[in-house]
Order: C-alpha cells, then structure tokens, then sequence
C-alpha cells in the first residue's frame, strides 16, 4: 500500500525555503515563540514551567481538548483527538475505510482527502465545485454522486484552493444529504473561523451530522503550523476509540511543548483571529487591485474565507506551470500551478495570509508585466 507522491508537498519542499518570495503559502504569518509565552496566562505559564520532555497523553493534553470542545456546540473534551491534521487525515481514512467502499470527496483538495483512500482500495468519485457560479459546491451534484455503497463523503469547507464557503442554504442540503443517506461525513474545516464575514460561518460538521468528523487545527487560522497541533472531534464513541488505536501506529502522542502553545493560542484565538482577518482584508484589497489592472490575463472569484484563491488564466497561450516555473526562475517568486491538485492547467493559486503579501505581488506584477505585455 503506497500512495502517489504528494504534488504539493513535493512541489512546497523543492522551493518554499529557497525561492526568496512567496506567493502561494496558504497560511498565516507563524507566530513568534516570544509573542506566543507572553500571552499566556497563569495556568499555561505554569504548565510551560513544569514541562518535562516526556510522553504526553495520546488523546492530547486534557486542557487543550477542553479549550477545543469549546469551538463546538455539541462536543465534549472526551470527544476530542489531537495530533498533526496529516496524520489525523490519514488515520481517520485507515481506521474508517476498506477496500471497495465508495467515497464522495471534493475536488480539488489537499490531496491526502482523496489520496489515502483511493490507496486503500476505495472508489473515490470527485465532486468539483462549478467555478462559474463561484465555486459552487452543488449538493445536486453531490446527490448525483451517493450511492448505496457510499461510506464516506469527504468535504474541505471553507475551500483550500479556492476559498470559497457554501451559503448555509447549501450547507444545510448536503449535510441532510449525507446524514438521509446514511454516509459518514468527513469535513476538513483547517480555515474554519477566517470567514471574511464572520456571520457565514457554517456549523462544524461535528456539530451537524450524527456520526460527522471535524478535522481543524493551529496551522492556518492561528498562525501555528509549527506546533504540528490538529485534532477530530467526533461524537461517535466506536469511530473514536477506532481512531485512538490506529493514532498508536502513528506519532502515539504528541510534543509536549506543542501542545502548552497551542492552549495558549486558542485560549488568545480571538484575538489572534482579528489580527489574520484584518491582514487578509488588506491583502485582498492590494489583489482587487492587481486583479483590476491586468484583467487581461487574469480573472478570479473573491474568496469568501481562508487566506487562499485560485485565480485563472486568460490566455490560452501561457499555462499555469509554465507561468510559475518562469516565476521562481526569473523573479524569485514561488507560484502553485493548479496541477498539484490534480485540476487544469490553467489556474493558479495565491496565498494572501503574509504580511509581505503587498511587497512580493508589486514583485509580481513588475515580473508579469515585462514577460506579458498587456494584450
């Protein structure tokens, strides 16, 4: 059992540390260790004092599962696995799949949605979002894809690459779908709670559905990817104890440190969160701009939430890999084609969490406007 080589990761791991710009990353500025320990408050200060390098325990330190049982309306600290989002992608669909079983998931997607189970054996339909009614995920088209042996429908909302996040109207249709049809829903909400406007937040799926998984984490929406902190939440005490024991072929438990910053990163999540907002509203108005300027080569749908968007490319001449590969060659900016995910060439996907966003898209701009003339 071996899975393809992972696009992206590979694609991140031959530029991110050496193209000097970055155009692509999909997170939030990482948080200084500094800043982070001086947020803390009187039990985490006193939990950092007391660390030991130890084991940990494997369902996660039982503060932090409390603070994350507060994100949701229905789920308690016992209801709560941590452990790196990768690794907890990959146990959930080891633990809760088998060879042969039907899974709906969206599409494009990190890749590992899709990827581990089709490795397993299983039959993966892909649901695509229509792009021309801005990244619709259509619950006709996901009802058009169940079947009596689907086991799982995997959803990635808010949308990485594109940004977008279903109207409750549409929420509240697919998750009846999958709830009437009897599948398990497995929902990667990693940018759940950077909605640019705060009251289309969509009910976590945990919360939702019967039996429904919510993947999230520190990685994208509180600027801590470097802890390697995620965690499922899960109402379903079989399905629960089924990914506790498959968790034991994996990390076992996860860093002690990790897990005292990340209860201080939630416990300051408010606020953490206006910051990364305000920051992608700034962005997003220097990419209108952009976006407005060479209208010529570029069109895009606005994302809704995240720090992601996936703008296309107009002219049929130039694809997205050659574009980037031209990118981080000439101008020293690294540039996703849409082909790590599996989707056309002709998309690209920009990453609008960094504070020096500004900076390297004027970079860009100056590189796209010597290399294609305005048509």
């Amino acid at each position: 059992m071996r899975p393809e080589p992972f696009a992206l990761e590979r694609y991140f791991a031959r530029y991110e540390f050496s193209a000097p710009h970055l155009l692509s990353s999909s997170d939030c500025d990482g948080l200084p260790m500094a800043e982070v320990l001086a947020m803390g408050d009187d039990e985490c200060r006193g939990l950092w004092r007391a660390l030991t390098l130890g084991y940990t325990e494997s369902l996660g330190l039982p503060q932090l599962r409390a603070e994350i049982a507060r994100l949701y309306e229905t789920v308690g600290p016992d209801e709560v696995l941590t452990g790196a989002p990768e690794e907890l992608i990959y146990i959930a669909m080891i633990a809760l799949l088998s060879p042969g079983d039907h899974v709906v998931c969206t599409f494009p997607a990190y890749q590992s949605l899709h990827q581990v189970a089709e490795t397993i054996g299983c039959e993966v339909t892909r649901w695509v979002p229509r792009e021309e009614e801005g990244w619709r995920l259509h619950p006709a088209d996901l009802e058009a894809s169940l079947r009596t042996d689907t086991r799982m429908v995997v959803v990635n909302a808010p949308h990485n690459p594109t940004g977008a996040l279903p109207p409750r109207a549409d929420w509240d249709a697919i998750t009846g779908l999958v709830a009437a049809h009897g599948a398990r829903l497995f929902c990667d909400e990693m940018y759940r709670g950077l909605e640019l406007d705060p009251g289309a937040r969509l009910p976590a799926a945990a919360d939702a559905v019967e039996g429904a998984i919510s993947l999230s984490g520190m990685s994208k929406v509180y600027g801590m990817a470097g802890t390697r902190i995620g965690w499922l939440a899960v109402r379903d005490e079989e399905a629960r104890g089924s990914l506790a024991a498959m968790k034991d072929y994996t990390t076992i438990c996860s860093s002690a440190p990790s897990e005292v910053l990340a209860l201080i990163g939630l416990r300051n999540g408010a606020a953490l969160i206006a910051r990364h907002l305000a920051r992608a509203e700034r962005n997003l108005a220097a990419l209108d701009g952009f976006f407005a300027r060479r209208a010529d080569l570029f069109t895009w749908v606005r994302p809704r939430a995240g720090t992601i968007c996936l703008p296309r490319i107009l002219a049929d001449d130039i694809s997205a890999e050659a574009l980037a590969l031209r990118s981080v060659e000439e101008a020293g900016i690294m540039l996703a084609p849409a082909t790590l995910f599996g989707l056309d060439d002709r998309h690209v996907r920009i990453g609008f969490g960094r504070e020096n966003l500004p900076a390297v898209l004027k970079r860009f701009e100056e590189f796209v406007a010597a290399a294609y003339r305005p048509r």
